[in-house]
């Protein structure tokens, strides 16, 4: 099983037939650059060359429906090669649990492998490696994903364990209480025993006070060891339903034969009354926090951040671009700063995440040990500031716009990543074409959106520092 402390960086899953050349994605946007004219020239000037979006030279064929019992199903073909991959993503996350009860959305994604009566436990791993295939699960705060990736040949195996454990997985104490000891111990390597991992947890309940995004995705200790069975099996029939998931198929199939079998296997699971999802808004935050965790460490790490914005909001573009400009590379602001002029960092990244329900900020900062932090943090304020006041470069534009491109070309090569892509923007976006459309709206902000989006976010009232020191006994500069 796998899960991030993070949300996951979801890449762009677009598989292309054709290649795009790596240095034209200002040209993609703009068309060519001017031509000057001849002294001479008497002939009008040529009409200008309109080149297509971005997304219109990317897009794929994809078809959506949604069954009778509102299960939200997307079927892209790519016969390349003789392979599918089947995501099934559920609507629930750790957000939508309740105090006490943290963890619940994770503790499912081990469950559902626990198996049904026609699959018991053991029987879908053996089947789906037998056959040549790999398997997994992710949880974050607004989503839980299931995929598969296998042969095409088997595609009626795979569906009918998915359509299977969707309603009849075994929720008895015995898997429950063998299952909760390894989730436990999970919680204790990612976070009880690893300084990044407690670094994060204390950020979250750091940034947010009312906002259930203040757990970590995983749950609390107590928490854990509490939840009852009753309330395991309260929460899987109130959550996995076909009206609250949608299922990506992608590879070697024919639309028409994946229609019938998601009929054939699907088309009897009824639809249930979801639970009501009202969660608090977050309070607005009107002065700078501050939280610090003692450790046997050699440096400071930290984070400092700001709210952001949620993942329709339209400044995600900017900030995102301002986020790149600030972390991407050994070229970038941050790094030629902190890591390579004043030698005070190992490593620094910033990033910009936008979920359903709250966005983020973020910068990392490792330093070195015994490094003038106060100075690392003043050089990091004074960066924040420039951006505030001038300016980016079209030169720092055009990198990014050029790297955010190649990256999405080098990783949409498989149907796996499509499918996941696809999954993602319709659980985030209720659209799975918001991959194609986001490059554009990335491909058109400009230096004067990124300095607003500065001046809107990075707001001193808004701060917050969470840190991990050395502890004082070590003698250690703090």
């Amino acid at each position: 099983m796998t899960f991030s402390i993070k949300q996951f960086a979801i890449g762009f899953a677009i598989g292309l037939s054709f290649c795009l050349n790596t240095v034209a994605f200002g040209a993609l946007v703009s068309g060519p650059p001017p031509v000057p004219a001849s002294p001479q020239a008497t002939a009008p000037a040529a009409p200008a060359v309109v080149r297509p979006l971005i997304s219109e030279q990317i897009k794929f064929k994809v078809e959506k429906y949604k069954m009778a019992n509102g299960l939200t199903v997307l079927i892209h073909e790519d016969h390349k090669m003789p392979l599918l991959s089947y995501q099934q993503w559920f609507r629930v996350g750790s957000s939508h649990e309740r105090p006490t009860r943290t963890g619940l959305a994770h503790f499912f994604e081990h469950l559902m492998f626990k198996g049904t009566k026609k699959y018991p436990e053991g029987e879908i791993d053996r089947l789906i490696q037998k056959n040549g295939g790999n398997f997994n699960a992710f949880t974050t705060e607004d989503y839980t994903g299931y995929y598969t990736n296998l042969p095409s040949s088997q595609l009626n195996l795979v569906m009918d364990i998915e359509s299977d454990r969707m309603r009849n997985l075994i929720l008895d104490e015995t898997s429950i209480n063998s299952e909760r000891e390894v989730v436990k111990e999970e919680r204790r390597l990612r976070y009880e025993n690893s300084v990044t991992g407690s670094l994060w947890e204390l950020f979250r309940s750091t940034m947010y006070k009312t906002n259930t995004y203040r757990w970590p995705v995983i749950g609390y200790m107590a928490d854990l060891n509490a939840t009852k069975i009753d309330e395991f099996r309260e929460f899987y029939n109130l959550n996995y339903a076909p009206n609250d998931a949608v299922v990506v198929i992608a590879g070697d199939v024919k639309t028409d034969e994946v229609k019938q079998l998601m009929e054939k296997f699907y088309g009897a699971i009824p639809a249930k009354v979801l639970p009501p999802f009202n969660p608090a808004p977050e309070v607005e935050q009107k002065a700078p926090r501050t939280a610090v965790l003692e450790r046997d460490v050699q440096g400071v790490t930290l984070i400092v951040a700001y709210p952001g914005v949620k993942a329709d909001d339209p400044d995600s573009y900017a900030l995102s671009m301002l986020s790149e400009i600030m972390s991407s590379g050994a070229s970038s602001r941050l790094y030629k700063d902190l890591v390579y002029k004043n030698q005070l960092a190992t490593q620094v990244s910033m990033g910009s995440e936008n979920n359903l329900l709250a966005g983020e900020i973020t910068f990392f900062i490792g330093f070195k040990p015994n490094a003038d932090v106060p100075k690392g943090l003043s050089l990091l304020q004074q960066e924040i500031d420039r951006l505030k006041t001038e300016l980016v470069t079209s030169e720092e534009i055009e990198k990014v716009r050029n790297a955010i491109l190649l990256g999405t070309i080098k990783g949409l090569q498989t149907v796996s990543s499509k499918a996941h892509s696809m999954a993602y923007n319709e659980i985030t976006h209720n659209d799975y074409s918001y991959l194609f459309t986001s490059l554009d709206k990335m491909s058109q902000v400009t230096a004067e959106q990124i300095r607003d989006a500065a001046k809107k976010y990075f707001v001193a009232d808004k701060l917050n520092i969470v840190k991990v020191v050395p502890k004082a006994a070590s003698g250690v500069v703090r």
